[in-house]
């Protein structure tokens, strides 16, 4: 497996942060037209895009194909973002791993 280049200690960033700081600035949009090409209301964009909203499937499609990068990207970001988060709690940590028969 690659190593990945980034700071395990760092918080993944958010995949509403790239829309807000990248995406919706290099297009020049608002969050109403952002989110009326998605098909989707004002809110959800705007609690997106302020990390108070996770990226679903049904989001990352939809992202995918207005933006034409795909669904998997933002769907890794949120991934990774989700298993950096759990990876702070320490109730994983009493399960024991199974030894192979």
């Amino acid at each position: 497996m690659a190593k990945s280049l980034r700071d395990p200690k760092r918080r993944p960033t958010h995949p509403g942060a790239i829309l807000r700081e990248d995406v919706l600035p290099s297009l020049g949009m608002t969050q109403a037209e952002f989110a009326k090409r998605l098909g989707v209301s004002r809110l959800t964009v705007s609690e997106l895009i302020n990390e108070k909203r996770a990226v679903s499937p049904d989001m990352a499609m939809r992202l995918g194909r207005l933006l034409g990068n795909g669904p998997e990207i933002w769907l890794r970001m949120q991934q990774t973002l989700d298993l950096w988060e759990l990876a702070k709690r320490r109730d994983y940590e009493k399960i024991q791993t199974l030894k192979a028969a």
